[in-house]
């Protein structure tokens, strides 16, 4: 008879203005690995779909409902979980974190963001899951506008020429890029400016989520060539 146990654990990424890609870590308030670090999950409920339980889970132990979530992979690598067999079906989040207190409570202690450059020790196989869910976001990024779920909802065109560089992990063709990017249409000016530096104050963009989805129903392919 088998006895294995479902959990869902959830890799969630945030972005600060021209800082490093950041992720989400709860301090661990049980054994195993008590006091460690680790990613935001546990067991799913008997009449829990999986996206509701991480959903709560998130919402249990870091106090966030994230503006983006899809399932990544399934873990279960006999030994992962030292109680017991236990399969894990991972999750990949982007939140704005300027939108999101940071509230840990459940089995957290603890609940922080992480330069994805800087990450501690991690319980269980979590820097596994997120090594892929990192592989994962640098090629989606570049098929789907899932960026924007990470800047304000006004930004200036010099965040997300940041925010593409820092996910990427190398410089990117500006020029080129603002050209693929302005020739989609999907980028609506404000009357609003943003001033950096000694330069003159640039002017702030919205993304239009609506004329988006109009156009991929219609069969458009968003897609930015980095390399």
């Amino acid at each position: 008879m088998q006895d294995i146990k479902v959990a869902v654990d959830a890799v969630i990424f945030g972005y600060f203005d021209k800082k490093d890609l950041q992720l989400l870590l709860i301090k661990r308030k049980i054994e195993p690995f008590k006091g460690g670090w680790a990613l935001p999950g546990g067991l799913v409920l008997d009449d829990e779909n999986l996206d509701t339980a991480v959903k709560r889970e998130l919402y249990e132990e870091a106090g966030i409902k994230p503006d983006f979530l899809e399932q990544l992979y399934t873990f279960g690598n006999v030994g992962r979980d030292p109680r017991n067999r236990v399969v894990s079906v991972a999750f990949l989040g982007l939140v704005n974190p300027s939108y999101h207190n940071l509230l840990a409570d459940s089995d957290a202690e603890d609940a922080q963001w992480f330069s994805i450059k800087e990450l501690p020790e991690l319980a269980f196989d979590h820097q596994q899951i997120i090594d892929m869910a990192l592989n994962r976001l640098r090629t989606k990024i570049q098929y789907q506008p899932i960026g924007f779920n990470l800047l304000n909802q006004e930004f200036p065109f010099s965040d997300l020429e940041h925010l593409y560089t820092t996910i990427i992990g190398q410089e990117i063709d500006r020029r080129n890029f603002r050209k693929k990017i302005m020739s989609y249409g999907l980028l609506n000016e404000t009357e609003h400016f943003k001033k950096e530096g000694s330069g003159r104050p640039g002017k702030l963009f919205t993304f239009n989520q609506k004329k988006y989805k109009e156009l991929e129903e219609q069969g458009f392919y968003f897609e930015i060539k980095l390399a």
